[in-house]
């Protein structure tokens, strides 16, 4: 038995409450190491001792390469558990408890793992509607200026004497104006890029943050735009930036007149006196930015004014313009504290209001129900990009990143992770794949059932392009008929909204061999599963054995029992009851 290998953490995704008698356990150990894993649970308030332990059964729920990861949902009548594991290879049996291994128990009751109490307040809570949401991602000034078209044309407005601008001529009413091509895509859901008063057409260098910028259209704009979405039944989420301001925003602005004297000295990171504005970009500027960008300055969230004007910013649109969510910029450089206060006062304004955190890298730590319901699931592109863009790795390793991907959070969490393939911050994933529509036609169906959100960047159904800035900011291009692409998206997305499995469903591996790209896996949900077979490789793959009696929901390039290069095959089972 490797014991190097065995890992569980207690009070962690390895052990969580997912309702008030359901508890997730879980246990990592090397591959293929064991032949039973079993689950010895007690309750830890026991009047007798020793305590009496009850069993159950963990099964194998994913693999990566290395790892078997087993995982149990418990129906326990105890809030208070303590518990142990019983590991068996088949030529030795052990216990695995308080982080060693006995072949014994123990009389004291402490000395076990503990779950001290399943407390309904630590039970991660999601909005109902968002594991049902598929995003439509806007990047405002890009998209459109009237019914499917854009002007391309630059522009300048005034805002209390400082100038804001726009580059392509996009607005709140050309948004509007087209929810009829999203909503008829099956898009129920659009997350706006920031809107709010700022100088740069990005309008991440805030101003204002209570207005829409002139060069957008008006705060009435805005009003329309989010009642016209509700009574098409789609849902609104904004972009909200506060881990820093722009040059003109009126707190810097008074730091830059007052200096030292200024009320609002404390307001941002890193002040050094005199603060001035960096003539140039070679100038490092005397205060702390978002990252080297000069006209970002960082403000310091630990100061409970700066918590209160933010709270009071996150409240005002979920009060006055009824959003349905926001998504926090750079969320990962902001202390945890803020978050929580910025989460406590969204969420007493509409509990169902769903909060998507900016985090680029592994998003455990803002994940258990404290801080965010979600994250811009990036590695979720990562990986799609190495395995359908790039073909760098196989089958087996893209599994293996995909487990990786869903067990280091809580369950509940992974169902609402927003998964992209692309964003204004990164190249066009059709880019990625050399423009071969096949490679992404590939990862769109995978985006599209997956555990998650789904987001889609504008105008990749229309196949936009891009590596760089310029380019991938492109505006939407209208008059394309890109009609291989925006059928696929509307195809694939209906699939997702008809079946439940897709959106709700547990998922499981099904065949993902080293060497090979076919990777087939199934989404489960009572008696019904839909398995889904991508081939994204050079030679036909066959589909396993045990589908062969399935019912076709959708495929290309299905040939009897054999899917051809670059095809995929969607497949339906029903338990007999």
């Amino acid at each position: 038995m490797n014991l190097s290998a065995v890992k569980h953490l207690p009070m962690s995704p390895d052990a969580h409450g997912i309702g008030p008698r359901n508890i997730v356990f879980r246990l990592r150990c090397a591959r293929d190491d064991l032949r039973a894993c079993t689950l010895y649970y007690a309750d830890r308030a026991c009047r007798q001792t020793p305590v009496i332990f009850s069993c159950v059964s963990m099964a194998v729920v994913a693999q990566d390469e290395w790892f078997d990861y087993y995982e149990v949902i418990l129906q326990s009548p105890y809030k208070r558990i303590c518990y142990y594991f019983e590991l068996d290879d088949g030529k030795e049996v052990l216990l695995y408890y308080g982080d060693f291994f006995s072949h014994h128990r123990v009389d004291d009751r402490s000395e076990y793992y503990q779950l001290p109490f399943n407390h309904r307040a630590d039970i991660v809570s999601l909005p109902d509607w968002a594991a049902d949401a598929v995003v439509y991602n806007i990047f405002p000034d890009s998209f459109a200026s009237g019914k499917r078209a854009i002007n391309g044309q630059p522009c300048e407005s005034n805002w209390n004497g400082q100038i804001t601008h726009g580059k392509l001529g996009g607005t709140i009413r050309g948004i509007t104006e087209n929810l009829d091509y999203i909503r008829d895509l099956g898009f129920n859901c659009i997350y706006i890029n920031p809107i709010f008063v700022a100088g740069e057409y990005h309008k991440y260098d805030l101003i204002d943050y209570f207005h829409i910028d002139p060069c957008f259209g008006t705060d009435e704009d805005f009003r329309n735009l989010v009642s016209t979405c509700h009574a098409l039944g789609m849902r609104v989420i904004i972009d909200g930036v506060f881990n820093h301001v722009g040059w003109y925003f009126f707190a810097f602005e008074d730091v830059i007149e007052k200096g030292e004297t200024s009320a609002y000295k404390d307001w941002f990171y890193g002040l050094q006196f005199p603060v001035q504005r960096p003539a140039t970009g070679d100038e490092y500027p005397t205060y702390e930015c978002f990252g080297y960008e000069r006209m970002m300055p960082k403000t310091n969230t630990e100061n409970p004014e700066v918590i209160r004007y933010f709270c009071d910013v996150g409240q005002y649109w979920v009060r006055e313009f009824d959003i349905d969510g926001w998504r926090l910029d750079v969320a990962s450089e902001i202390n945890d504290a803020f978050w929580r206060a910025f989460r406590a006062a969204v969420k007493q304004t509409k509990p169902d209001c769903l909060l998507i955190g900016e985090v680029w890298e592994s998003a455990q730590h803002w994940l258990n129900g404290d801080m965010f319901d979600s994250t811009m699931n990036y590695d979720f592109r990562k990986h799609c990009r190495r395995f359908f863009a790039e073909r760098v790795i196989d089958a087996a390793q893209f599994d293996g990143r995909v487990t990786n991907m869903r067990m280091r959070y809580k369950l509940p969490i992974v169902y609402c992770q927003l998964n992209l393939l692309d964003s204004h911050d990164v190249s066009r994933f059709l880019s990625l794949c050399g423009n071969d529509i096949q490679r992404m036609k590939l990862a769109v169906l995978f985006q599209m059932t997956f555990m998650g959100i789904p987001s889609v960047f504008y105008g990749d159904e229309k196949g936009i392009a891009g590596l760089l800035e310029e380019e991938y900011r492109h505006p939407m291009p209208w008059e394309t008929k890109a009609d291989t692409l925006e059928q696929f998206y509307h195809d694939a997305i209906r699939l997702r909204n008809e079946n439940p499995e897709l959106r709700k469903g547990d998922f499981r591996t099904v065949m993902a061999q080293a060497g090979s790209g076919a990777y087939c896996y199934r989404r489960s949900l009572g008696n019904s599963s839909i398995c889904v077979l991508l081939n994204n490789q050079s030679l036909g793959a066959e589909i396993p054995a045990t589908l062969l009696d399935s019912a076709v929901l959708w495929q290309e390039g299905l040939m009897g029992h054999t899917v051809a290069p670059m095809g995929f095959a969607v497949l339906k089972q029903v338990k007999k009851q």
